[in-house]
């Protein structure tokens, strides 16, 4: 390799990770893994919307993400779930930013139980949060990324998209749908400049987990399954998904990030 190729202009380094004039879509950015995203990304620079059915919640996770970094950030309230509630998040942003760069999809549920306990209403409120909201996030957001040559759409999944756990059905279905969305979108958009990628995280103490958090079934089952044995800190995510984000993952797409210390190794 000659000098020449290690210049700053053929090898930005860090400067691959600069988001400074970005715009930043976080679904289900209010609280949780979400919310951990949506800071990593302001840190970098970035405008970041922080978009919660919960306008309250999501309202002050903007202003803590504001005060903390200096980047602009504010809410949009929306149920990502409705397909007239996207389009007009999706409009409202164009509205204020002029541009949407990177779309996060972190909005999800998890319904935990025996199947036959379950109800078909149940399982189809997790596919329409976590599957529904996904793809129409997406699909809303696209044609605007095109029109630019530039995006980078980072869905949440889960290392429960990829192994299976027992009382799971809803969850598990969905997470497996989002990595097969991620695949097939990533091979889609491959020739304009938008690259579609996931990231499957492993058992983070999220609100999410809490209720299992110290029950006989997360210590056998899920820090059990992990190679490292203990939960996720919620920083441990944050590098993954500033990844994902940025103008770094120029060559991946269609590709899973997992960060759970070590469960899908096994």
């Amino acid at each position: 390799m000659s000098e020449n190729h290690l210049n700053p202009q053929t090898l930005p380094g860090i400067r691959l990770f600069d988001l400074h004039g970005q715009v930043a879509v976080i679904t289900g950015g209010a609280r949780g893994l979400g919310a951990v995203i949506a800071a990593g990304l302001a840190s970098a620079g970035a405008t970041t919307v922080i978009v919660s059915r919960n306008e309250s919640e999501a309202t002050e996770t903007a202003e803590q993400i504001q005060g903390a970094w200096g980047t602009n950030s504010f809410a949009v309230a929306c149920d990502v779930g409705s397909e007239e509630g996207v389009a007009a998040l999706v409009q409202q942003v164009l509205d204020r930013t002029s541009r949407i760069d990177i779309l996060v999809n972190s909005a999800g549920i998890n319904i935990r139980g025996p199947i036959h306990q379950l109800s078909l209403e149940q399982f189809r409120e997790v596919q329409r949060t976590n599957v529904e909201g996904t793809w129409l996030s997406c699909r809303a957001v696209i044609p605007h990324m095109i029109s630019l040559g530039y995006g980078r759409i980072c869905n949440i999944a889960s290392a429960l998209g990829v192994v299976g756990l027992a009382n799971r059905t809803p969850y598990t279905s969905s997470k497996g749908a989002v990595v097969q969305m991620t695949r097939a979108l990533g091979l889609e958009l491959a020739q304009t400049g938008v690259v579609c990628n996931a990231i499957c995280p492993g058992p983070f103490l999220t609100p999410m987990n809490i209720p299992i958090a110290d029950t006989e079934e997360a210590r056998l089952h899920i820090i059990g399954a992990t190679a490292m044995n203990r939960w996720g800190e919620l920083k441990e995510l944050q590098g993954a998904a500033l990844l994902a984000c940025s103008p770094a993952a120029s060559y991946m797409t269609g590709s899973l990030i997992t960060v759970d210390g070590g469960w899908t190794a096994r």
